[in-house]
């Protein structure tokens, strides 16, 4: 589990809400807010919090845009039902339901990771593309500080130490700059998460995610990859990749960043964010 490896009728403006347990036939909507006006830009949250994490970003950013947050499946309000899908359809449906055509696609850690899986699936619907510390799962994870994260979480969680867990998960993802209330909002999130995720292990049939495959070279998309100094070396292998096999992909390495840089300096995310489109990186 963790930041790097995820378990596993149209809305109205506003707030979408869905139950954890099922939903209507038809396409699942995610849970989601949709806030402001003008060009579309969608922010997908890492796998250790929810839509809540771009909350402080949001009025930065919605003063000139048509901002959506969902909650990917699993996570916040949104529901894990035990059934086939694939996260980069439910984002094409959730813009479907929302009357969008194309919108500029932001995803941070495993966020980043739907946010190229969505990319590849449904080219047409992607403007632009900024990938904020992502996760991928074309790098073999080696680095020695996430493989024994990895091996503690499991430990944890399996012992039903869910708080232990969640400490484990703030401790490694949350950099040195976030505040303690930053702190406390991401082990909510991830508490949050755990309790969603681990309830839809019960399920027979439980959820089967759909694995997309993500070959870097064929995204077309203007991108820019953003990596964080005080990351996890594998996040960091993971953004100097990207940063050379996305076709014309533009780079920064933050240095003052952990993995989570719109929870740790969201003032400075949203600025990055708007300077890009500005850029030409744009909605």
């Amino acid at each position: 589990m963790g930041a790097h490896r995820p378990r596993r009728g149209p809305p109205a403006r506003g707030q979408g809400l869905i139950s954890l347990t099922a939903h209507a036939a038809g396409p699942l909507i995610l849970a989601h807010d949709d806030e402001g006006s003008g060009p579309a830009v969608v922010l997908l949250h890492a796998g250790v919090a929810d839509r809540g994490m771009w909350s402080p970003v949001v009025p930065a950013l919605a003063a000139a845009h048509r901002v959506v947050t969902p909650d990917l499946r699993g996570f916040g309000e949104s529901a894990l039902p035990g059934e086939a899908y694939a996260d980069a359809d439910d984002i094409a449906n959730l813009l479907g339901a929302l009357g969008i055509d194309r919108a500029a696609v932001v995803g941070a850690s495993f966020g980043g990771r739907v946010a190229m899986e969505f990319a590849v699936r449904h080219p047409h619907r992607v403007e632009s593309l900024v990938l904020v510390c992502p996760a991928y799962r074309g790098l073999e994870v080696t680095d020695p500080v996430v493989l024994a994260f990895g091996d503690r979480e499991d430990e944890l969680l399996e012992a039903g130490d869910v708080e232990g867990a969640t400490a484990l998960n703030v401790d490694l993802w949350v950099g040195p700059e976030a505040t303690d209330a930053a702190r406390a909002e991401v082990a909510r999130m991830q508490r949050r998460a755990f309790e969603v995720q681990l309830a839809a292990d019960a399920l027979e049939p439980g959820p089967q995610p759909e694995r997309v495959e993500v070959d870097p070279r064929t995204i077309e998309t203007r991108t820019l990859v953003v990596s964080g100094a005080h990351d996890v070396a594998h996040h960091r292998d993971i953004a100097a990749l990207l940063g050379r096999e996305i076709p014309g992909a533009e780079f920064i390495e933050l240095d003052w960043a952990g993995h989570l840089p719109a929870v740790e300096r969201p003032d400075e995310t949203a600025d990055i964010l708007l300077q890009a489109w500005a850029s030409g990186a744009t909605p």
